[in-house]
């Protein structure tokens, strides 16, 4: 069973003007000799793969960790994250949607590409992509799949659109195995692709979350 989630808020312009004159800022410093253009790409990847998610992941381990966070987190996420001290522009007015063993949600922007940006850091190209954002309401299932990730029929998919006004974050099952890990710990096997709900968390995967 598949549920869409629509909401009336309106969507980002599609690019935004913000995302625009940053795009035009780039060229012009890469164009003059200002900055090195791999050097930006290399801070855009740690941004987009490492420093960002890891606040994300802090919040999940904080939950799996902290009863009463978790449900502070659940029931107002944008206080409860701003205990971990994130919040800021692009991640006003969060929801975090919980994973359990009978329900998964999926996170998309059909219109754009609205995405929480404190607490996941940049979006990644491929959630922006016009394929993700059509599919992922349409095909849920097969984009997962395509993501190596394949959930049994009696799973219920949730589908959670992303707007200018509203952003969610899924907060992941916890994996078995991982009594008495310190959230440290924890937040190491959090990934930023469990946060948006194409992956799962397992413990094989310390290490190598992003």
């Amino acid at each position: 069973m598949t549920q869409a989630h629509q909401h009336e808020h309106d969507h980002q312009a599609v690019p935004s003007d913000p995302a625009l004159r940053v795009k035009a800022l780039e060229s012009l410093l890469v164009e003059k000799g200002l900055v090195d253009r791999a050097a930006l790409d290399t801070l855009v990847d740690a941004y987009e793969h490492k420093i960002g998610p890891r606040n994300g992941a802090r919040v999940v381990a904080r939950a799996w960790s902290d009863p009463a966070y978790k449900q502070r987190l659940l029931s107002d996420a944008d206080i409860a994250i701003a205990e971990m001290g994130y919040g800021g522009m692009q991640g006003e007015h969060m929801v975090v949607v919980e994973n359990s063993a009978k329900v998964h949600n999926l996170v998309v922007c059909t219109l754009c590409s609205c995405y929480p940006w404190p607490v996941l850091g940049l979006p990644p190209v491929w959630y922006k992509s016009a394929p993700y954002r059509s599919r992922a309401v349409i095909d849920p299932r097969g984009v997962l799949r395509e993501f190596g990730l394949e959930l049994p029929e009696e799973v219920e998919v949730r589908v959670w659109d992303s707007t200018a006004e509203l952003r969610y974050l899924v907060l992941p099952e916890r994996p078995t195995g991982t009594d008495g890990m310190s959230e440290e710990a924890l937040a190491a096997l959090v990934s930023r692709d469990a946060m948006v709900g194409v992956a799962k968390v397992s413990v094989s995967k310390a290490g190598s979350a992003a």
